[in-house]
This record gives C-alpha cells, structure tokens and sequence, in this order.
C-alpha cells in the first residue's frame, strides 16, 4: 500500500456566516456548531490529524491551506491510507478526523462504537470516478457499463486480457489495469456500480492508495486503462485521456457540469469528512479548524478542483455540523 503524508501549517479564520454555506446553522458569532468563531479570538496550537481517502486529501489539504494564514500554530496533518484503513485508525481514536470517499459501513460504525468514537458525518463536495487510458489509445473513447464489466469483473482475472476481447471493433492490444486498493472508497464505489457488488473485483491489476501512482501507471502503457477520483484527472489531463461512460443514456464526459446534472451516471459520487466529537470538543486546534473547513467550504472546493454542493447540500452540511457540539 502506498501512503504519502502531507504537513500542512493550518490556522484560525474568524468565520462569518458566508454565503448559504452555514447560514442555517450559523450563530450570530459565525460558527457553524454554535460555540464561538471558526478560529476563536485567540492563537491556537497542536496537532489536528487527518487520515483516509486519497481522492479527499487535496480538498481537506486545501481548507489547510486557506486555514494556515490564519492560525500558523496548527499543525494538520493529512495522510492518505485509503478510506477503509482511514476508519480503522479513526476507530482506534488515533485521528481526529477521517477523509472518506464512501460512507461508514455497518462494521465500522460497530468498531466506533465499540471504542466509544462518537462522530459527525459531513458531505463536503461532490465528485465522480474518471475512466482513463493512455493518450495512444485512439479506439476507446466511449465505454458502456457492460464493457467495463467486462474488463473488472471477477470471472474476466486472466481471461480477459486484450482490448478486442472488450469488443471486436478494438486493436489486439494487450489490457494493462491499473486501480485503488481494496482499502479505497473509490475501489468500494467502483466495484458496486460497475460489477454490481461491493468489492467484486478481479484482483490481477495494479493496484495502489496512492493516485499519482495509478496517474504513471496508465501513462506508461498503451493499453493500460485504470479509474480514479474526476480531480486527479484533471490535474493530469495533458496526461491521459478521460473515456465517455454510457450508463444507459449516451456517452458523457466526466466534467462538473455533468456531475451536477446528474447525467454522469454511474461514477458520480459525494465526497466526506467525519469528525470525531471527542476531539471536536475538547481539542480547540481540532474544532477551529472544522469550523473553518465548514464555512469555506465552497472556496476549498474550488481550489481543489472538486464539483460544488448545491444549495440544499449546503443547507445540509450546516444542519450537520451543528451537531458537533453536541453530547
């Protein structure tokens, strides 16, 4: 499994109620929870430790980033081991909040429990798993569900090994997969959407937590063909190329605009962040910072490339986040 950990200086951001974002749940003070200003008046410090997701790390990285003019006495720490091993180390209480591209399963929530983990979930933005190829693959430009079943399901490990076993109209090009691990929330959405039951994979790919990993991978092999969160595409488009998904009403690109108008169909997706309401409440460096991540939401969203929430998903990441101070 690759991890790569990032060190982002954070700080204290006296929030107003911004835009629609926390209106709802908004005091007069501006905290989405209702206990004083996203930073507070004074310096704060400590640690703030982040796990989970690699396709979320570069949106809660970017909060960081607006975060740490404002309180440089905050250290954030962003690692990035998959949503799955984020929630066992979650779980365990060794961070305070969990990056997560799915939502808690059942036996997650168990071992919260069990460990006395009280937390809050928080949609934060929206975004889709991308389809990439090589930028020499000139023959896959569309995709239907069924092809890419074809390609990732479990009965296709060792069979399905060419382009022109996919469909008869491709190149005898030899297949070269590449993917997220099983710990990843982007392997759970894929595998669900695509081969119809969580997890179901064959296992004879490339598999890494890391995206820039998986973003080499697809680059160095003609025939490689490999999926990842929309944001690290298009970070890497003069890279690779993005292949159309025909869910059933035409092929369509993967883009914020389809994403929001709910035609990029199946691969759109909500992104999350849990925060443990232990550290919300008694760690001020923890909750100052969640305060801020909520209310500029929208800002860190843009930054990091990921599709907006809309209006009545504002309303309810606002709704949640009032619920962090609570017992």
């Amino acid at each position: 499994m690759t991890r790569s950990t990032l060190r982002r200086r954070v700080g204290p951001a006296a929030v107003a109620c911004a835009a629609t974002l926390v209106l709802a749940a908004c005091g007069g003070n501006g905290d989405p929870a209702g206990g004083g200003s996203a930073g507070g008046d004074s310096n704060l410090s400590g640690p703030v430790l982040v796990d989970g997701s690699s396709t979320v790390e570069p949106l809660t990285s970017a909060a960081a980033e607006l975060y740490a003019d404002e309180q440089p006495g905050v250290d954030v720490t962003v690692a990035t081991s998959g949503t799955g091993g984020g929630f066992k180390k979650f779980c365990a209480g060794e961070t305070d909040i969990l990056n997560a591209s799915r939502t808690v399963k059942d036996e997650e929530a168990a071992e919260c429990q069990a460990k006395s983990i009280g937390y809050v979930e928080l949609r934060v933005a929206n975004d889709a798993l991308a389809v990439v190829v090589n930028k020499e693959n000139t023959w896959a430009n569309c995709l239907t569900v069924d092809q890419l079943r074809r390609i990732w399901e479990p009965v296709a490990e060792g069979q399905i090994t060419m382009w022109s076993q996919v469909d008869p109209s491709f190149p005898p090009e030899p297949l070269a997969l590449f993917g997220p691990g099983t710990d990843s929330g982007t392997f759970d959405h894929f595998t669900t959407e695509i081969n119809g039951v969580e997890g179901a994979s064959r296992a004879d790919y490339s598999s890494a937590e890391d995206d820039n990993v998986l973003v080499r991978g697809v680059q160095g092999s003609r025939g490689a063909i490999g999926y990842f969160g929309y944001t690290y595409f298009n970070a890497n488009r003069d890279k690779l190329k993005a292949v159309q998904i025909d869910g059933g009403g035409g092929c369509v690109t993967p883009s914020a605009e389809a994403v929001q108008e709910s035609i990029y169909t199946p691969l759109a997706r909500p992104l999350f962040i849990y925060v443990s309401k232990l550290a919300y409440q008694s760690k001020p460096q923890v909750k100052g910072f969640v305060d801020f991540y909520v209310s500029d939401d929208r800002e860190a969203t843009e930054r990091a490339g990921f599709v907006e929430l809309n209006d009545a998903q504002n309303a309810e990441l606002a709704s949640a986040a009032s619920q962090l101070g609570s017992s």
